[in-house]
């Protein structure tokens, strides 16, 4: 998923021109804190709702006290979706301007678009259990770890990694694979000595088992 794939035709630019008033009506009507500046497609930088709070004049066009050196997060069309969210994440902006490579405006990209974009790669709807591992970064094998999981006739849906703040050497990896019952999983891994963080596993296919047995149970108390 990349870039060009995301962008919002919601989203609208600002002039250097427009009144601080204007820019954050535009803010609060679209649920962001930043907006483009662009002059025929020249992309100028984004401006946020705090320069204009901090320039007390709203009736002001931004051309008065916007900054020479605004902030310019953007990127490319081709980048990928975690290249997006890096940038956003890095400079801290609620929008993230895609730039086509002569450096034109094409449009932005909303931080809330972003997430729930992010949110479906880890594949939320899908049935299915989680485990958290926790290990050595140089411990870290994803064909051992692969094998494990397919060898017990199940399939990885989503995979991460990630580091806890602070630390050099600890190295989480959190799994969801497409089985509930995750026994054998844990039993494979414990074998290979790997250390079970959490486990996570979605209780509906169990609870609708459960129902089922206590209704033949109540059905036989009854006959």
């Amino acid at each position: 998923m990349i870039a060009e794939t995301l962008i919002s035709d919601s989203i609208p630019s600002v002039s250097p021109h427009d009144s601080g008033s204007k820019v954050l009506s535009l803010m609060d009507v679209f649920r962001v804190s930043h907006l483009p500046i662009v002059v025929e497609k020249e992309y100028l930088g984004v401006i946020s709702d705090k320069e204009i709070f901090e320039a007390r004049d709203f009736d002001a066009p931004l051309e008065t006290f916007v900054s020479d050196q605004l902030m310019k997060p953007h990127v490319h069309p081709p980048q990928h979706i975690f290249e997006v969210a890096a940038v956003a994440s890095g400079c801290g902006v609620s929008i993230v301007p895609v730039l086509a490579e002569d450096h034109t405006y094409l449009g932005s990209i909303s931080r809330y678009d972003l997430s729930n974009t992010l949110t479906t790669l880890f594949s939320p709807n899908e049935p299915g259990g989680i485990i958290e591992l926790q290990m050595c970064e140089n411990s870290y094998s994803l064909s051992q770890i692969t094998q494990i999981i397919e060898g017990n006739d199940a399939r990885i849906l989503s995979l991460y990694t990630w580091k806890p703040a602070g630390s050099t050497t600890e190295f989480n990896v959190t799994i969801k694979v497409n089985q509930v019952d995750l026994s054998g999983i844990i039993q494979t891994l414990t074998r290979y000595n790997y250390d079970i963080r959490a486990t996570f596993m979605d209780q509906t296919p169990l609870k609708s088992l459960i129902d089922d047995r206590f209704d033949q149970f109540m059905r036989y108390i009854n006959t």
